[in-house]
């Protein structure tokens, strides 16, 4: 960085001034009185020396023709104070006239000439050496600081030291404080330089030095007023910048790069920092969503999709361990999702699955070949029942819009999901089988989705002791002392949501999934995808029912069925990649 520069002007330095020669004047008896006439005038006007008929040149010829001369002497004494006067008046005037100096030089070479050993006139010469000694000073910082050599740290040879010792010589001299005055300017722009290439902690390293120039130094605290604001302003730029730059496709390796500026950049404490990276991170696993958001997507045909849930990335134990469940439902092995999803809240509904059956031409599979099994009060039997399909509730009965659509097949469940997927210009699919058991477990890890033993209450539609038919039967095998008020299906969300915000995983209906069926999980992907076989003809459904016993409704639970099976415990969700 270069300093401002500072110029000397030729007549800030002092040229050689010759020794001052005496104007001869010849005295004598005849022109004494005359002489002295001469002299006094010329001292009344102040004219002291420059010709021989000043006061000086006059006086000093009277003394040497009469030594004793009371009225020469005099003369001449208050020519010498005159001269020493008009001499400290010059030095005073040197800052604003610097050829006053000059001017002062010129008097002392009169007064060497005439009164070499007066005190006056030693203090005076005294008082011109330092004068001169502090213009010397203040030429030799102004070079150091032409050359950036600033002197902050008390170095020999630099701008503030040099200003120093000139303003020691003479505490006021104008010259020396502007010296120091460009010593702080020339750190402040140091500063702001290193503050314009965002290296904040040099710029106050500079100010702090600044600072200690000429306290109290109220133009550093303008300058740190102005940096911090710059920081401030910088900071928000490069936050705001990184969040622009993850609306774009691709934009997360520039706003990491924003990230790293902002997080070299910013001042403790700052947040900026923080909430861009969360907006990373987010943004890294959620695009533009965020975990336990709920939203819904606009279809091309008027109204909106399915409630969606945002499920948090994180890593699980798939299966069950030896101790527990059985053998399809190992090796448990650990996976990890890097990227979250969107799953919806509740099973399909018949209503939403109503309006995909009268937008499209699909035909569900029950529909097709007449029946499906349904609930049997009578027998208390799931049995094969004519006339029902996907309009139909467990017992065979018209289905309300808010219960889970049921007797669905794998088939008629991926068909909705393609659909939604077309008319929301959205990725809309079945769950992976992986998907579903970590957004059942929702970060436990016990027997059940909420740990061991029976169900708290409200926590969903399961067999419960408690629970009774409408002609009074009762689950031989279920929950003891547990009763969820219903038998079959219940409206979807009538119980609590799990803890990442879904409900009826665990219950209500078991539900298709992506995965063709497999006896084991040898050889099962391990990184949470569908396992798919081209033309498989059995899938996954898992989580538990309103019917299934308590063995089928532990987190680890999973069963095969054919591709074309339909039934009134099982139904299905969706999940929207994000």
């Amino acid at each position: 960085m270069r300093t401002p520069i500072v110029t000397i002007s030729a007549d800030q330095a002092v040229s050689p001034v010759p020794p001052w020669r005496m104007p001869a004047v010849q005295v004598t008896d005849a022109n004494v009185k005359d002489l002295k006439a001469k002299a006094a005038q010329a001292l009344k006007e102040g004219r002291l020396f420059g010709g021989n008929e000043d006061a000086v040149p006059l006086y000093f010829a009277l003394r040497r023709f009469d030594p004793e001369d009371a009225a020469a002497n005099r003369g001449f004494d208050r020519s010498r104070a005159l001269l020493i006067d008009r001499g400290d008046q010059e030095l005073a005037t040197l800052d604003r006239d610097p050829l006053s100096l000059r001017r002062a030089h010129e008097i002392a070479a009169v007064l060497r000439a005439i009164a070499p050993g007066d005190l006056d006139v030693v203090e005076y010469l005294a008082r011109l050496d330092r004068t001169d000694e502090a213009q010397e000073a203040n030429r030799l910082g102004e070079e150091a600081l032409n050359a950036g050599r600033l002197g902050v740290d008390g170095g020999a040879g630099e701008a503030l030291t040099h200003f120093q010792e000139a303003l020691k010589l003479r505490p006021r001299d104008m010259r020396a404080r502007q010296g120091v005055a460009a010593v702080e300017s020339a750190l402040i722009r140091r500063a702001e330089i290193a503050a314009d290439h965002d290296d904040y902690v040099g710029a106050q390293r500079e100010l702090d030095v600044a600072a200690k120039v000429r306290p109290p130094a109220p133009s550093v605290e303008d300058a740190r007023a102005r940096v911090a604001m710059q920081r401030i302003v910088r900071v928000n730029a490069l936050r705001d910048a990184g969040v622009a730059s993850l609306l774009r496709e691709d934009g997360i390796d520039e706003a990491r790069r924003q990230l790293a500026v902002l997080l070299r950049i910013a001042p403790a404490g700052d947040r900026s920092a923080a909430e861009l990276r969360e907006r990373i991170d987010l943004a890294t696993h959620y695009g533009l969503f965020r975990p336990g958001q709920v939203f819904t997507d606009a279809m091309k045909g008027g109204g909106r999709g399915p409630q969606l849930v945002v499920i948090p990335h994180g890593a699980f134990r798939m299966g069950s361990e030896e101790s527990e469940g059985q053998e399809s439902e190992r090796p448990a092995r650990n996976i990890r999702f890097d990227r979250g999803l969107a799953m919806s809240r509740t099973e399909i509904t018949v209503g939403e699955f109503r309006r995909f059956m009268q937008a499209s031409r699909h035909r569900a599979r029950a529909s097709r070949r007449g029946y499906s099994t349904a609930y049997d009060e009578r027998g208390g039997n799931l049995v094969r029942a004519g006339g029902v399909d996907w309009q139909s509730d467990y017992a065979g009965q018209p289905a309300r819009d808010n219960l889970p659509v049921i007797h669905i097949s794998a088939k008629d469940a991926m068909a909705y999901a393609e659909w939604l997927s077309n008319q929301t210009g959205q990725r809309y699919r079945l769950a992976s089988e992986a998907e579903f058991e970590y957004a059942l477990r929702a970060g436990g890890r016990g027997r059940y989705p909420w740990g061991d033993g029976a169900p708290p209450a409200r926590a969903g539609n399961f067999t419960g002791g408690a629970d009774a038919s409408p002609s009074g039967r009762r689950w031989q095998n279920a929950f003891a002392g547990y009763g969820d008020g219903a038998w079959g299906p219940a409206p979807v969300a009538s119980y609590l949501p799990n803890a990442f915000g879904v409900h009826d995983l665990a219950g209500n209906v078991s539900e298709w999934v992506a995965d063709c069926w497999h006896d084991t999980y040898r050889r099962a992907p391990r990184d949470g995808a569908a396992w798919l076989n081209p033309g498989c003809r059995s899938r996954v459904v898992r989580g538990g029912s309103w019917a299934s016993s308590p063995e089928e409704t532990r987190s680890a639970w999973r069963q095969g069925s054919d591709v074309n099976n339909t039934n009134a415990r099982v139904g299905f969700r969706v999940v929207r990649e994000i």
